[in-house]
C-alpha cells in the first residue's frame, strides 16, 4: 500500500469491529413477542442496528421517537440487550486475528462509539478487547459525527488525528473522520441497510469485505 502507515487505528464497535446484531436481533424481537408480535427476519433487524435502539424500537413496533410509548419500548429493548449483551457476539473474523497481532505488537488501537458504556463494557469484558482508548457516548458532551471523541481518542493514545484510520460502517462514522481531519476508511460488511450505499459515503478507502480490510491493515505490520 502506497499511503503513509497510520500511527493509530480506531475503530466503530457495532457492525465494524464486532458483530453485535445476533444479540441486539434477540433483544428486538423480545420486545415483539412482549407485544405480541411475531419474530422479525434477522436480516432486516441487522440492517438497522447501527442506527441505535431508537430504530429498532420504531423498526419492531412502528412507534415514533418522541412518544412515550417509545420511550418504555425503548427501555424494555435496552434491558433485554443488557441481560444478554455477550452472548453471541464475536469481533469479526479475520479482524480478531489481525487485532491479536497488532496489539501483540503494542500498535495503537482504540474504539470510538455511540454506545453508551453500560453496554460496552460488559461487551469488551467479554470478548477480551482491551482498546488503548475507548470512547463512548456519554464520555463527552457530543458524539458522532461530532469530531470531538475521535479527537479525544488520538489524544489519549498520543498521536495526532491525521495519524489515525478511523473505520466505520455508517455514514455518520465517515462524517467524523472526516471532520477530524482522519483517513476515513467505510465498511460494506456492517449493519448497512439495503436503501444505502457505502460507496458514496465521503471516505479515502472503501473495503466491501473484512477480509479485503484485513489485507490492507496487514500492509502496515512491522
Amino acid at each position: 500500500m502506497s499511503m503513509q502507515a497510520p500511527q493509530a487505528i480506531l475503530f466503530d464497535l457495532d457492525g465494524t469491529l464486532v458483530d453485535t446484531a445476533p444479540d441486539l436481533a434477540k433483544a428486538t424481537n423480545a420486545l415483539r413477542a412482549h407485544h405480541g408480535l411475531s419474530p422479525l427476519p434477522y436480516e432486516l433487524i441487522r440492517g438497522q442496528v447501527s442506527n441505535g435502539g431508537s430504530a429498532l424500537v420504531t423498526l419492531a413496533l412502528g412507534l415514533e421517537v418522541n412518544s412515550a410509548e417509545h420511550t418504555l419500548a425503548r427501555q424494555f429493548l435496552l434491558d433485554a440487550y443488557e441481560q444478554a449483551v455477550a452472548v453471541h457476539s464475536r469481533v469479526f473474523p479475520p479482524l480478531d486475528r489481525w487485532l491479536k497481532e497488532w496489539h501483540g505488537d503494542q500498535r495503537l488501537w482504540g474504539i470510538v462509539t455511540n454506545k453508551p458504556r453500560r453496554y460496552t463494557l460488559p461487551l469488551l469484558e467479554a470478548l477480551a478487547l482491551q482498546p488503548g482508548a475507548l470512547l463512548c457516548a456519554d464520555d463527552l458532551s457530543v458524539k458522532k459525527p461530532a469530531p470531538e471523541p475521535l479527537w479525544e481518542a488520538a489524544r489519549r493514545l498520543g498521536v495526532k488525528p491525521e495519524q489515525c484510520w478511523y473505520i466505520g460502517d455508517h455514514v455518520r462514522d465517515i462524517e467524523a473522520a472526516v471532520a477530524a481531519g482522519m483517513t476515513a476508511v467505510a465498511v460494506g460488511y456492517g449493519y448497512i441497510s439495503e436503501a444505502d450505499n457505502y460507496q458514496q459515503w465521503p471516505a479515502d478507502l472503501w473495503f466491501e469485505e473484512c477480509e479485503a480490510l484485513v489485507d490492507a491493515l496487514g500492509a502496515f505490520k512491522r
